[in-house]
């Protein structure tokens, strides 16, 4: 592979600054590659490097740069990096006791990670899968004629028509920011991880029953497992307006407790306990091409150690409710535009700008507190 710059300041997918060292500090916990890459350094530490070639054999990597070419946002160095992390919910394989498989999957959840100047802080906006937009024309996933574009499709089409690139595509028109990173984890994965990791602390303050997510909870503190934890991040009849809108602030205060969380599980004493976590992140993410080796993992996830919980702000993408059809929303066209702006120039997003979005309403997000 070769040596790419991009606006981040590094060379492409190793972690590596052009001009100054990377600050270090707190572990994060956003993404399952981030762990897994924290996971590789450790192992590495301890004499255990021999299992890279393990690790390396688990990731699946998809070259999104050139499926897409030159059709995309200028790639602006202004020290800033910018990450497409989706949960996909394909019915197929292990993932079929969650719903019929109809043929292809969709990106369930999809967060533009945005790592300021400086690795300290990171915002992260939360796209509704139900979001109408324009998609733009795309390959086709599957190897046949090209898709072509069209108006007023929900986000999440986008993946299931043209898969990661054409979901790369359709977040850079949205936001005028090109995608440094994908990474991707699947139902399957995403509960492998939880297991290993122990599972994940919350409180609830209200009762959570919710029979499509198979997530039934009293108030109070409960250790959620894999399967728990899955069936809290899908939950939305039981919450909220019980819409998508509040199942998106479920999944931002679940991602809030598994970074206090990751803090307390004892991986850094314990290699077999850090092998397996290593072994299950591995297993559960695609990425990019530029981050699918242990490697470049390793490098990607040492800019992000300086990131803690109280160092992200979480928002969703401002949106209201189509009148046309109250389960689907349609982007605030001027609120959205300051938000992608605010990234675009490394700034934070302005509290106004989500200010009487349909995302920003709602108490679903109040339903569960950590530690």
């Amino acid at each position: 592979m070769g040596e790419q710059q991009s606006r981040s300041g590094r060379i492409r997918g190793t972690g590596k600054r052009r001009k100054s060292p990377e600050p270090g500090a707190r572990p994060k916990a956003l993404t399952a590659a981030a762990w897994t890459a924290a996971a590789v350094v450790l192992l590495g530490g301890t004499g255990l490097g021999f299992v890279y070639v393990q690790l390396d054999g688990n990731l699946k990597g998809v070259d999104i740069n050139t499926q897409l070419g030159g059709d995309r946002p200028d790639d602006v160095d202004n020290g800033s990096l910018d990450v497409l992390v989706l949960g996909s919910d394909s019915r197929s394989g292990d993932n079929a006791k969650y719903g019929e498989d109809e043929g292809g999957a969709r990106s369930d959840t999809a967060m533009v990670l945005h790592v300021y100047e400086g690795r300290e802080k990171a915002g992260v906006v939360s796209i509704p899968r139900d979001t109408l937009i324009d998609r733009p024309a795309c390959a086709s996933d599957s190897g046949g004629a090209a898709v072509p574009g069209a108006g007023h499709q929900m986000f999440n089409t986008a993946y299931e028509v043209g898969g990661p690139a054409c979901a790369v595509k359709a977040v850079e028109k949205m936001s005028g920011i090109r995608m440094d990173h994908y990474v991707e984890v699947d139902f399957t994965g995403f509960k492998k991880l939880i297991d290993e990791l122990g599972g994940v602390e919350i409180t609830t303050r209200q009762a959570i029953d919710d029979d499509k997510s198979h997530l039934h909870l009293k108030p109070g503190t409960h250790t959620l497992g894999g399967e728990q934890s899955l069936g809290l991040v899908r939950t939305r009849k039981s919450v909220g307006d019980g819409s998508d809108l509040g199942r998106i602030q479920l999944q931002q205060a679940f991602i809030k407790a598994l970074i206090n969380q990751v803090k307390d599980v004892g991986v850094f004493t314990s290699p077999k306990k850090l092998l397996g976590l290593a072994d299950s992140a591995t297993k559960a993410v695609t990425t990019d091409s530029d981050l699918a080796s242990v490697k470049e993992l390793m490098g990607f996830a040492n800019g992000l150690k300086g990131i803690g919980p109280g160092d992200m702000k979480m928002v969703t993408l401002p949106v209201r409710y189509d009148p046309a059809d109250p389960n689907r929303v349609l982007p605030l066209q001027r609120q959205s535009k300051r938000v992608w702006d605010a990234l675009r120039q490394d700034k934070p997003v302005p509290a106004s700008a989500t200010k009487g979005s349909a995302g920003d309403q709602g108490d679903a997000g109040q339903v569960v507190r950590s530690r």
